[in-house]
């Protein structure tokens, strides 16, 4: 897999008492100083004018819906490498 390819791999593991689920793009990645505020409510990594789109707020609900089962949220990218999101969510009991 090189850059910018249009694969996405989606993962499913076991932590715990937790499900994690994460899915992994080989596309630009996302400069450490953006990782934190991903999930702010409106923040959008700044690109060029012309490929701005969307509010900025998909990340965020995912986060509170995410946060209020009682999951967590993250995100691990390198630049030039791709990115990988994932969310864990407990097991039924």
């Amino acid at each position: 897999m090189g850059p910018n390819r249009k694969d996405i791999m989606i993962k499913v593991d076991r932590v715990a008492r937790f499900t994690r689920i994460s899915m992994t793009d080989r596309g630009n990645g996302i400069a450490e100083n953006h990782l934190k505020q991903l999930v702010d409510r409106f923040f959008r990594v700044k690109k060029q004018a012309s490929e701005a789109s969307g509010l900025g707020l998909g990340l965020y609900i995912c986060a509170e819906i995410i946060r209020r089962h009682c999951g967590e949220i993250g995100v691990e990218s390198t630049v030039g490498d791709g990115s990988t999101f994932w969310f864990t969510l407990p097991d039924a009991d």
